[in-house]
């Protein structure tokens, strides 16, 4: 064989040889030196997941929500009690890194919070920590109407009076929700009231539909009223429900009170109203019936008339804060339907006050016209929002 021969027959057997082992090769790896490769893939991280809680110690301000942090893993369920075994409820955010409690930490409380997280590497853990409020220095309490399982009438509004004063007022009417059964629109309104007390009230757009079921809740537990003021250290509730249009439709310029249920007149009554010319004039505008006070003593010099009278009056039913009332006046009787001859109030006699104390119920608006009145009924002056218009009355608000 010659020479050139063999070499392309070495060439050939190179060839197929290199084709042979081209597979193995593919099966296996080395590294840069040559050496069989012993890396292995990484491991998920199984290092305990960090929980922080905010606030923590003792004796921390109160009146912040708590927020919970998980970093190197996530928070699979929270929960937070004080020691009475109550919760703040809360939810753990989707990506599982945080939870934050939808109410605020109350004043002079110890929580404990119990976290259960997991790790990258799937490890269930659970961390324990507490934390304590400082108590309250000073509380802020609240008077409030109408009272729970009432009925009352299409203007009774809720209202809210608080001891000392509110400074943060839009915090506080972030508190306070109101529910009802056909979603009637409304607004809060902050007032001062006849006492000099702050005050806050929830009217509706107009007169409440008769049947509406009403809910007030007032979640002020750990709200601070600010400067003076002190903090809420309870919630308030209550239910209601509206009864009958009523209305009490009284003109002081014929001498005559109205009553209409659902749109029908259901009777007139003669009456007196306050003496014209001074301060004996009675309010005009709309006044609520506040209460159904039975038998009064009535004193003028309660109400800046001097000794013009001192008397105890029949069927006696409060429109204002300032001392007007509704009520039986027979000392009158020669005034009824004539003129109008009273310290300010609407009198009538035995017989009809008698009648319409029994159909009447707090709430009622009593709708008020006349020439010479001294003015209209102020907001604060019982229930006076209703000689607002819708605008002024929502611009009352805090969060407006």
């Amino acid at each position: 064989m010659s020479r050139t021969r063999a070499l392309a027959h070495s060439r050939v057997r190179a060839a197929v040889v290199a084709a042979l082992l081209a597979p193995l090769a593919a099966c296996s790896s080395t590294a840069s030196s040559g050496a069989p490769d012993t890396r292995v893939a990484p491991q998920a991280d199984d290092r305990p997941v960090k929980v922080t809680v905010t606030p923590k110690g003792d004796q921390v301000r109160a009146g912040d929500s708590v927020r919970i942090t998980a970093s190197g893993g996530r928070l699979t369920s929270v929960t937070v009690t004080d020691a009475e075994g109550r919760k703040l409820a809360g939810e753990v955010a989707a990506d599982g890194r945080s939870w934050v409690s939808g109410r605020k930490a109350v004043p002079g409380t110890s929580y404990t919070v119990t976290a259960a997280t997991r790790t990258g590497a799937g490890t269930v853990r659970t961390t324990k920590s507490s934390f304590t409020t400082a108590p309250a220095d000073k509380v802020n309490k609240v008077d409030w109407r109408p009272g729970t399982d009432t009925t009352v009438g299409v203007a009774q509004p809720i209202s809210l009076v608080f001891d000392n004063p509110v400074k943060n007022r839009a915090e506080v009417e972030k508190q306070l929700r109101i529910t009802t059964s056909n979603d009637t629109e409304g607004s809060w309104g902050w007032l001062t009231d006849w006492s000099g007390r702050d005050r806050v009230d929830w009217r509706p757009k107009s007169y409440w539909k008769p049947g509406t079921k009403v809910t007030l809740n007032a979640e002020l537990n750990g709200t601070d009223s600010g400067t003076n003021g002190g903090w809420f250290v309870r919630d308030y509730t209550t239910t209601f429900t509206i009864g009958a249009r009523q209305i009490a439709r009284v003109d002081l310029d014929s001498h005559r009170l109205t009553l209409v249920r659902d749109g029908r007149t259901i009777r007139r009554i003669p009456v007196s109203g306050g003496t014209p010319g001074g301060d004996k004039r009675s309010w005009r505008g709309t006044a609520v019936l506040m209460a159904k006070e039975g038998t009064v003593n009535m004193n003028s010099e309660t109400v800046g008339l001097g000794d013009a009278y001192d008397k105890m009056v029949k069927h006696s039913m409060r429109l204002t804060w300032s001392g007007m009332y509704a009520h039986a006046a027979p000392w009158n009787a020669a005034f009824f339907g004539r003129a109008n001859h009273s310290s300010g109030c609407i009198g009538m006699s035995d017989a009809d006050a008698a009648w319409f104390y029994d159909q009447v119920r707090p709430g009622d608006p009593f709708e008020i016209t006349g020439k010479d009145t001294k003015g209209v009924v102020a907001p604060g002056n019982g229930f006076g929002a209703w000689n607002l218009s819708w605008a002024e009355w929502q611009e009352k608000s805090a969060l407006r």
